[in-house]
């Protein structure tokens, strides 16, 4: 073994420190869910042995059983580390918080430090909404969407994550443990029932706030549905230039595609569904958010995982272990990392922030107009399906009383194409026009 501590391994030089190794194991087990304990071993690594008797093992598992809680059964067995007698202790949890000594404590790198009241609240209150997709819902087979079922299999058996094939809607919920006494779980309901509680909230704003939108939708659905509608709108109103520098026209995306889908299907997949506010979707003049109400787990940060060694910590097992089988996401902790990966390639930058309710990822948008983002001497021709718009409104809103002709000689544009976009913002009663045409006022709404 490789003798060196870590956030899932602490060593210890003999059983004398007993009650420190509880308190280790207790830390290790907040922070990753699990942990080893090696008495005989110093802190460096050297190996020097410990006196292992059957009462010795009896007494160490002991401490450990009475001495954590919620209760905690390692395992203990004697050992030869190079040659040498040792005691090694393993354990596994996932009903954080843990106490030792009526006190919880969390692993940072090598050593243990108490957890605050705050964390602990945290961890009380996330251990409560673990439960969540494992209860019963209220929705019956009959609402389950069968295509949705067979669609899902289809790529899973594609990427060969499944090896048994669709009978029907029962046997497949059942094989991937969605069902619970042949009654749907909460965690099938959102993934294959068109009729839930999700919803995604998708905008377009004028500016690099939420004071003036453009453009507002709300999606409904089963959670794929729901993933394919947010990457389409984003897709569809993100800037897109086409490349002529080759031979071969090559239509390239302002955010790379594969990272704007890993963050809207994680954003997705680990939300808080006990928190009744939807996924959001928001196109600034600046950025593109990815809003997913679910707080960021305590006592790590997401630049953690951009090495890609950093364990996944699932706040929905269910529902990410399914997306994982058809490929929708990536399970063990590589979303983060594979969306930093794609913005770094791409030469866009890409945030990750702790909201107050819950999480976002912003990707900053790179201003083509301004040759940011373009290879010298690279012929680029760039497009918009809401730029205009968004000049529209910003033209009106320093000059209510601006004329349709003046719009149209300020942007280069025709009137006829002005009338258009007008004629869209009114549709989405966004503008509206006070008074008669001589005389008369915008007013936007939003």
């Amino acid at each position: 073994m490789a003798r060196k501590e870590s956030e899932i391994i602490e060593f210890k030089k003999s059983t004398a420190e007993l009650k420190e190794s509880v308190i280790s194991i207790v830390a290790m087990l907040n922070k990753q869910g699990r942990a080893e304990v090696y008495f005989g071993i110093a802190d460096n690594g050297t190996v020097s042995g410990q006196t292992v008797g059957r009462k010795t093992l009896r007494d160490v598992t002991q401490a450990f059983v009475d001495n954590i809680e919620p209760k905690v059964y390692p395992k203990v067995e004697a050992r030869q580390i190079e040659g040498k007698d040792c005691i090694v202790v393993e354990a596994h949890g996932s009903d954080s918080p843990y106490f030792a000594y009526g006190r919880a404590y969390i692993r940072v790198g090598e050593s243990d430090k108490a957890m605050s009241p705050q964390e602990i609240e945290i961890r009380i209150l996330s251990r409560k909404k673990l439960l969540w997709e494992k209860e019963v819902s209220e929705k019956t087979l009959a609402d389950v969407n069968e295509e949705a079922v067979k669609e899902f299999m289809r790529k899973a058996k594609t990427v060969k994550r499944i090896d048994f094939d669709f009978v029907d809607v029962k046997s497949t919920l059942h094989k991937l443990h969605l069902l619970h006494k042949n009654q749907l779980t909460r965690a099938a309901e959102v993934l294959f029932c068109d009729e839930n509680s999700m919803e995604v909230q998708a905008a377009i704003f004028a500016g690099t706030d939420k004071l003036t939108f453009l453009d507002i939708k709300s999606f409904k659905g089963n959670l794929f549905n729901l993933r394919q509608q947010a990457e389409i709108y984003v897709n569809g109103n993100m800037k897109w230039r086409a490349d002529l520098s080759e031979s071969r026209r090559r239509e390239i995306p302002e955010i790379p595609v594969r990272a704007l889908a890993e963050a809207i299907g994680n954003s997705l997949c680990h939300r808080d569904f006990t928190n009744p506010k939807g996924n959001e979707v928001a196109i600034y003049k600046d950025r593109i958010d990815i809003y997913n109400p679910g707080l960021f787990p305590e006592g790590v940060n997401p630049e953690d995982f951009f090495a890609g060694h950093e364990q996944s910590i699932l706040r929905n097992p269910l529902i990410a272990e399914t997306m994982y089988k058809s490929k929708d996401i990536e399970k063990w902790a590589s979303g983060i990392k594979r969306i930093h990966d794609e913005c770094v390639a791409a030469g866009i930058r890409v945030e990750f922030r702790r909201a107050k309710t819950g999480f976002v990822v912003s990707f900053y948008r790179p201003k083509w107009e301004e040759g940011e983002g373009l290879a010298g001497g690279q012929k680029s021709r760039v497009k918009s399906r809401v730029k205009s718009r968004v000049k529209v409104i910003e033209i009106i809103i320093q000059n209510p009383s601006v004329t349709i002709p003046e719009i149209a000689a300020s942007l280069d544009m025709s009137i006829p194409g002005i009338e258009k976009i007008i004629r869209s913002l009114k549709e989405q009663k966004r503008l509206r026009r006070i008074g008669p045409d001589k005389g008369g006022h915008w007013e936007v709404s939003g």
